[in-house]
């Protein structure tokens, strides 16, 4: 079956003021107030590790690796606790997957997001049902860029590597592809808007409403 894997923050939904408010609360709790804001959007699709370590460095403090490890689970427990509470789907997406579904393609999620906290977002915005599968960042001992958590969205969704390919928004997406030897999608709308053009993907995406001439084009 042909299968269209979807990265998930940045791609299907974003996500970035929940993230960054994950961020600032464990620099709140700190004594350092609100440390990033809107303009640190792309860092926040970087992970929560890379938003604290932007953080220290923002506040011009020593990058202390043992105190990002510390803070870690409480930004988890941070953006579980409001983890829906700014997040939207980007415009089209669910009409989109329709479309696709109805075409007869398998689709899975393949983020590097922790695979429970994934589950828990794709549930409250309402599309878990239409994906065969999702694999989180702790799903596997490795994440994307590595091939395995692709390669294991793709065959839980009843696909196969030769017939998929992956919608993403980052260099990671680009590399996953690479290693994986499938066509990339790389959406324009996320946190590098068209700077995603120099990475070389096989498709740029504008907007969901031209996914299936992408996917078409890409996959037949």
């Amino acid at each position: 079956m042909r299968t269209v894997v979807f990265d998930l923050d940045g791609t299907l939904a974003d996500t970035s003021a929940d993230l960054l408010a994950a961020a600032n609360a464990c620099f709140r709790g700190l004594g350092h107030g609100d440390v990033l804001g809107p303009a640190d959007t792309l860092v926040a699709f970087h992970g929560g590790r890379a938003m604290l370590r932007a953080g220290f460095a923002r506040l011009a403090l020593p990058l202390d690796e043992a105190e990002v490890t510390r803070l870690y689970p409480v930004l988890l427990a941070a953006y579980a606790e409001g983890i829906d509470r700014h997040t939207r789907l980007y415009p089209g997406v669910e009409a989109a997957l329709e479309a696709l579904r109805t075409a007869g393609y398998a689709l899975a999620i393949c983020t590097n997001k922790p695979a429970g906290l994934a589950e828990t977002l794709v549930g409250r915005l309402g599309i878990r049902g239409m994906f065969g599968s999702l694999v989180g960042a702790d799903t596997l001992p490795v994440r994307k860029p590595d091939v395995a958590p692709y390669r294991l969205a793709v065959e839980q969704a009843g696909g196969v590597m030769g017939a998929s390919m992956l919608v993403g928004d980052t260099e990671t997406d680009r590399l996953t592809g690479r290693a994986a030897g499938v066509p990339v999608a790389l959406v324009t709308f996320g946190p590098e808007g068209r700077g995603v053009e120099r990475l070389g993907p096989e498709a740029l995406l504008d907007h969901y409403d031209d996914l299936a001439g992408v996917v078409s084009g890409l996959l037949g």
